[in-house]
């Protein structure tokens, strides 16, 4: 289990939650789009997507779960039914869609059903929450590309429409400070952001 070293009872949240599920395109900047994305520790996707090009911004939360308003202690039992989850805003005219879904299912593994390594339980499993019909169809076509590369079942869900929480302050950008000095990030990180750069070297923004 990762540790954080923070208590998350009664936590100060700084911005409204629960927001509903929005299409992709409904920002006041239409070159703007949003894509919902669960895959393991959130640490871990938003520090991989936070090096996509065209992505200027990745939060971390909750959603798919039962309770609202949910906290991380709260999550970390794995009852609540959400899954650790990041939401990507992009520009669409930089990356498609189709390729950040693909970026997603490279860069961590798809086949493992309820769990992301160490990490087990609910929280940690594969899944897309599209935001409209379009996505939906996207992250079909995506599962299947992804499953016809292995020999695995692939177990990544699709799921929603389903209430947006974000993750507390503290979650936000982890890897860019205290993941730093994390042993759980410095094992998990590193690797898939080599993953990313090799596999996807035109879709990464230049160090």
């Amino acid at each position: 289990m990762k540790s954080t070293g923070h208590d998350d009872i009664g936590h100060a949240h700084a911005y409204v939650r629960g927001e509903p599920m929005k299409g992709p395109n409904s920002m006041a900047d239409r070159s703007q789009a949003q894509a919902i994305f669960a895959g393991g520790c959130f640490w871990c996707t938003e520090a991989v997507f936070r090096d996509v090009i065209g992505v200027s911004e990745v939060e971390s939360g909750y959603i798919g779960g039962t309770v609202a308003d949910p906290n991380y202690r709260q999550i970390c039992t794995g009852t609540t039914g959400h899954a650790e989850a990041i939401r990507v805003t992009y520009d669409a005219g930089a990356i498609s869609y189709g390729d950040l879904l693909d970026i997603f299912m490279e860069t961590h593994d798809p086949t493992q059903l309820n769990r992301q390594g160490n990490d087990v339980g609910t929280q940690y499993r594969s899944a897309i929450f599209p935001l409209d019909d379009a996505q939906r169809a996207d992250a079909e076509a995506a599962i299947a590309r992804a499953q016809a590369e292995r020999s695995v079942p692939v177990v990544t869900t699709i799921e929603g429409p389903a209430p947006w929480y974000p993750a507390e302050d503290y979650h936000q950008e982890y890897w860019e400070g205290e993941g730093r000095r994390n042993p759980y990030c410095l094992a998990l990180i590193p690797p898939k952001l080599m993953k990313l750069r090799k596999s996807f070297s035109g879709k990464v923004k230049p160090t």
